[in-house]
Formats: structure tokens, C-alpha cells, sequence
């Protein structure tokens, strides 16, 4: 599961690049993606947090960003939060 996370935010960061917002995904990882202002120090103002399963869910397709923020599987803050344009990641 490790693995598969890192792999795909780092597909995320590769397709939505920049460093407006930062998405973690505890205990495995977390990258900068979106372009935007850039964030430097602190806690940057456009955060989103998940699981392993609701964000690897999300990466394919399975779990919709709505619904996932529907039942508060997601925690999100700032006006560049929303990840719904980026995600599946991979479309057929």
C-alpha cells in the first residue's frame, strides 16, 4: 500500500504541477501539486489530508472527490483544495 501511494501522488505532482497546495496521505507521504502561490514556510493554506485507502480509492477511480468529501473522508482547507479536475489519475 506504501508503495502504491507514493507512486501515485507522485503521478499527481507530475500531472498537476506546482506548490500550491500539499496533500497528505499519513503515515506515507505527502507532495506539493497545483499551480498557484507558492508556499514556503508554515502550514501552507491549501492542505488536503486522507487515508491511504480513500486517496488510492480517489487515484482510481473507485471513490468520487464529492462523495469522498460528502462523508468526510477527506480534510480539506483553502480555496485551491480540490483535487475533483485531477483525479482518477489514470482515465480510459
Amino acid at each position: 500500500m506504501a508503495a502504491a501511494v507514493r507512486l501515485s501522488l507522485r503521478t499527481l505532482a507530475q500531472i498537476a504541477p506546482g506548490r500550491s497546495v500539499e496533500v497528505r496521505v499519513p503515515p506515507f507521504a505527502a507532495v506539493q501539486c497545483i499551480e498557484g502561490p507558492r508556499h514556503t514556510r508554515g502550514t501552507p493554506p491549501n492542505v488536503v489530508e486522507m487515508d491511504p485507502r480513500t486517496w488510492l480509492e480517489l487515484a482510481t477511480g473507485i471513490l468520487t472527490w464529492p462523495d469522498a468529501m460528502s462523508t468526510g473522508k477527506i480534510t480539506a482547507s483553502g480555496n485551491r483544495a480540490d483535487l475533483a479536475h485531477h483525479l482518477p489519475l489514470l482515465r480510459l
